[in-house]
């Protein structure tokens, strides 16, 4: 059972890592300093938003942008914590 629990904890964090990117990714072409015409940057965006957007689009419908921030990774990344810890010690 320690390797199942070893590999959920890894999943969760892959897909935290991944949360993170595209925030920051986000962030880089809201300030324009990534090229959205470049067809790798484009290709990252689009898989980012495609891993991440069925999580967030929950959290949003209910916590909308809070004066133009949006929280909803940040309450995401909680959760995957707080479930994380959860099954990680239940199983192991």
């Amino acid at each position: 059972m320690n390797a199942l629990a070893g590999l959920i904890n890894t999943i969760f964090t892959i897909y935290i890592i991944l949360l993170f990117a595209s925030v920051i990714l986000s962030w880089l072409i809201s300030f324009n300093i990534l090229n959205t015409h470049n067809h790798a940057v484009y290709g990252l965006i689009r898989f980012l938003y495609r891993i991440t957007e069925p999580a967030l689009r929950p959290i949003r419908t209910i916590i909308p942008n809070i004066g133009g921030l949006d929280i909803a990774p940040a309450i995401l990344i909680v959760i995957l914590y707080f479930v994380r810890d959860l099954l990680v010690d239940n199983i192991g």
